[in-house]
């Protein structure tokens, strides 16, 4: 197989650091970005040039652009928007800061990460673009309600600005894993509690959460190999769910939405002007 070039944003831990060890174990090249230096400091003495780190946080969009200018001086065969992290408490509980926060990193950094890539990938005569979503991109628990927006917000742009540009040979990938063991829950930003969610769906999922009763069953090298095995297919998957509870929250959502659709069914053709 021709080794490739990838472009990875949030490297320095969890997914996006073991695809970094996977592709770089390969063969292949990695620019690899990330908000602190010296995370990867023991890969670039293993392996030199075909490993190249530039300091990024993905909400400071200038920066961002001059970064991803940067990356494109030579071809980038696949983009992977990666960094973000879980904002974890019910609507009421978090703050205003911590909202703008989630939004400027999950939403708006992907957002204008693909936006910074695009004429790039024009120029080239075509890419790849895997987005690391989430099951929470498709579904929704209680607690997670800022995360969610942000999933579905990325998920909604992504499928709109895949057909402005399929005509171009690019194309793109939604990776939606489920609860995988990575430190994703190490850098939950949590918000203040109130008491009156204890006996509510949202105190219930606090519960779960701190008692680790909420079973987390995906494994992060295998999630990380079907990712970039996907990113190798001639034709890939558009949507990616991994793991088990993926599959399954993700099938539980749709076919309830499905179900409602068609409750309402005789609502909806009756809007329609008369013709």
């Amino acid at each position: 197989m021709k080794t490739k070039t990838w472009f990875i944003t949030g490297t320095s831990s969890g997914l996006g650091r073991l695809m970094t060890e996977r592709l770089l174990a390969r063969g292949d090249s990695v620019i690899a970005t990330l908000r602190k230096p010296g995370a990867l400091d023991d890969l670039q003495t293993i392996y030199g040039e075909r490993l190249r780190v530039m300091i990024l946080d993905v909400t400071d969009t200038t920066a961002l652009r001059r970064v991803v200018q940067q990356a494109f001086e030579g071809r980038v065969d696949v983009l992977v928007s990666n960094a973000g992290y879980g904002l974890f408490g019910a609507a009421e509980e978090v703050s205003d800061a911590q909202i703008e926060r989630q939004i400027a990193t999950n939403l708006t950094g992907s957002i204008q990460l693909i936006r910074a890539a695009l004429p790039y990938l024009r120029q080239q005569k075509g890419g790849r673009i895997v987005q690391v979503s989430s099951e929470g991109g498709q579904m929704a628990w209680p607690n997670f309600s800022l995360y969610h927006a942000t999933k579905w917000g990325i998920e909604g742009f992504v499928e709109s600005v895949a057909q402005e540009v399929a005509p171009f040979g690019i194309d793109f990938i939604l990776a939606e894993p489920g609860p995988t063991e990575t430190n994703f829950a190490a850098g939950v930003d949590i918000a203040a509690p109130l008491a009156c969610y204890d006996n509510t769906p949202a105190g219930e999922v606090r519960r779960g959460l701190a008692e680790g009763t909420i079973a987390i069953n995906g494994d992060a090298v295998k999630t990380v190999d079907a990712i970039i095995a996907a990113a190798d297919a001639d034709h890939p998957p558009f949507r990616l769910a991994l793991g088990s509870k993926a599959y399954h929250s993700i099938r539980e959502a749709l076919n309830g939405r499905l179900q409602l659709l068609e409750v309402h069914k005789t609502v909806a053709l009756s809007v329609d002007k008369r013709v």
